[in-house]
Parts: structure tokens; C-alpha cells; sequence
């Protein structure tokens, strides 16, 4: 059992990683737009939950939640110059939000609680982030997202044991991952395909339109 609890640990900080290149390689290219205040809280939170988890005593699981604390702390760091908002009166107020959380992790006594606190933060922060993706879902990498989710699920196996307070971060980071995932790539292909009225031109290529005015008959002439 410690066989596969420990290779699942590593899975999951290995997935950890994987998430990132593609994340900070787009970034550098200019074709991904972090979201600061997202990336700041998620930064923040990351090395939060990584020591919670470690004062709970867990072993294999906590090399995902390390690798990210690193990681998000690097794309934080892109973010400053590569970035976009965090500094809009809305971004302000979620940034607060997110304090609060973290702060209810410092003096929450009981694990399950503090870990509660921690998760809500780390939804202000993709509730920050998603009306940049529903605007404009090209400016995050998608593939980041959809691993991000897998290396959740793999720390999630990395527990080994049924302990609440240990399992409840990397499932929520598991399915809140996957969420954003399925949104940028549902945002993507419905913003790829044609608007009703150009469907219904092409269903019925042989609808005309009528001219407002009369043109010139066969055979009359423009002048």
C-alpha cells in the first residue's frame, strides 16, 4: 500500500510541474495573460495549504501541494509584467475576500476548518479570474488546467488513508481544475461557431434578399 501511496505522490508533484511549462511557456510568448490577482492569492494559498497539510501530518500527498507552491509563485512573478488586472475596485474586494480566508486558516484550530478557509480563497480566486475566460478564453492555456485536475486526483490517491482533512484539498483542487478546464475549451468552441442567422444562410442557400430598391432590369442600362 505505502508502495503506491508513494509513487502517486510523486505523480502528483510530476503533474505538478507538467502543468506549468506549457502555462509559463505561453505566458513568455505573450499568448497567455495570467490574471494577477488570481495568480497572487493562488501563490499565497499554495504555500498555505502545503504547510496545513504538513502540520496534519501528511507524507507522499504534500509534494503536489510543495511543487505548487513554487510554480505559482514563478507565474505570480510573470505575471507582474505579463499579466493583466488585480488592481480593479472587484479585484480589491476578492483579494479582501481571499485575506479573510487565510487569515480564518491562521486561528481555525481544527483542520477540516482551516482547510474549509483555504478552499474558499482559492474559489474567490478562480470567481477573479473567470470573466477574463469567458471574455476572451484564448488568453489561458487549457492544457494547464486539465493536468492541474489529474495531479489533484493523484494526491488525492497519495493520501492513504480516509482522513477528511487530509483528502478534502487535493479532490477540490481536482474537480475545481477540471471546472476550469471545461469552461475556457466550452468558451473556445462557442466563440468558434457561426452565429445563428450565418447557420441559417448556409442550411438555406437559396433565400434571397430583397433589395430595398428596385435594381436595373436585363438589359437597362447604370447610366
Amino acid at each position: 500500500m505505502s508502495y503506491w501511496v508513494a509513487i502517486l505522490g510523486v505523480a502528483g508533484g510530476v503533474a505538478g510541474i507538467a502543468d506549468t511549462v506549457p502555462y509559463v511557456r505561453d505566458t513568455v510568448r505573450g499568448n497567455t495573460r495570467p490574471h494577477r490577482g488570481t495568480w497572487l492569492i493562488w501563490a499565497v494559498l499554495a504555500i498555505v495549504a502545503c504547510l496545513s497539510q504538513r502540520a496534519d501530518g501528511a507524507s507522499w500527498s504534500v509534494i503536489m501541494t510543495a511543487t505548487q507552491a513554487i510554480l505559482t509563485g514563478l507565474v505570480f512573478a510573470l505575471a507582474i509584467r505579463h499579466g493583466e488586472g488585480g488592481m480593479e475596485r472587484r479585484d480589491l474586494v476578492l483579494l479582501g475576500l481571499a485575506g479573510v480566508g487565510v487569515l480564518g486558516w491562521i486561528i481555525a484550530r481544527e483542520p477540516v476548518v482551516a482547510v474549509g478557509c483555504v478552499i474558499a480563497a482559492d474559489l474567490t480566486a478562480f470567481v477573479m479570474m473567470t470573466p477574463k475566460v469567458r471574455a476572451d478564453p484564448d488568453s489561458e492555456t487549457l492544457s494547464t488546467y486539465a493536468l492541474a485536475s489529474a495531479g489533484g486526483a493523484l494526491a488525492a490517491g497519495a493520501v492513504g488513508m480516509a482522513d477528511v482533512s487530509l483528502l478534502l484539498y487535493p479532490v477540490y483542487y481536482c474537480v475545481a481544475n477540471a471546472a476550469m478546464a471545461i469552461l475556457i475549451h466550452r468558451r473556445r468552441a462557442a466563440l468558434a461557431c457561426p452565429s445563428r442567422e450565418t447557420a441559417r444562410g448556409h442550411r438555406n442557400p437559396s433565400a434571397r434578399v430583397t433589395p430595398a430598391w428596385p435594381g436595373p432590369s436585363q438589359g437597362e442600362s447604370r447610366a
